[in-house]
């Protein structure tokens, strides 16, 4: 565990930088003693300001409580956990402000073997080109950082294989073959309509 106590404070570290990086943030998923575990997201104040204004532009904050309330309430609603196919509930949320502002949850019920590990983070999708770190530590498994962006939907599915954390390449696969397959049927059907159109033109 003072290995993890080592990563995360490097961490911490890392993120300094983010205070002022709107688009920039980060996911941490951490197991600690007696198989607990907590999620950790951390962006500049800013950010999360910017996502509060335009989600409760009626019912603006109006003391930092509020704004706390707001953020638990936004990052419950755009986080989503799945681990070996079941869906994880977050409590006990804690919003400690500053330059770079953390939420902090406990995560209920999270098996002791973590076979697949399904995250999608789209708490700050609304701010131009932002991206989340991920990173997900656990004992026995080698430090990993994985990238959420709207290229990938703030979206990582990962596989465990052996000590280590990899994207599910299986997963990436049936995600983009479905709209491939699908644009190829809809230009082979464009393609015999206008073949048929000209076909009776020459008739």
């Amino acid at each position: 565990m003072k290995t993890y106590l080592i990563t995360l404070i490097l961490g911490f570290i890392s993120t300094l930088g983010f205070a002022h990086q709107p688009e920039v943030s980060s996911t941490v998923l951490a197991q600690k003693e007696n198989n607990v575990w907590v999620l950790q997201i951390s962006a500049s104040l800013t950010a999360f300001q910017q996502e509060i204004n335009i989600h409760y532009a009626d019912t603006p904050y109006k003391t930092p409580e509020e704004f706390r309330e707001m953020v638990i309430e936004h990052i419950k609603n755009k986080m989503n956990l799945k681990v070996n196919g079941a869906q994880l509930n977050f409590t006990n949320g804690a919003v400690h402000l500053g330059h770079e502002t953390k939420v902090i949850f406990e995560v209920q019920e999270l098996p002791e073997d973590l076979n697949f590990i399904e995250v999608t983070n789209t708490a700050f999708e609304d701010i131009y080109n932002s991206k989340s770190f991920l990173v997900v530590l656990k004992d026995g498994v080698d430090e990993n950082k994985f990238v959420l962006s709207k290229d990938n939907g703030y979206h990582a599915n990962l596989l465990l294989t052996g000590n280590k954390l990899v994207q599910n390449q299986e997963s990436q696969a049936s995600l983009f073959s479905w709209p491939l397959i699908a644009g190829i049927f809809g230009l082979l059907f464009i393609g015999l309509l206008v073949a048929r159109f000209k076909s009776k033109q020459a008739a």
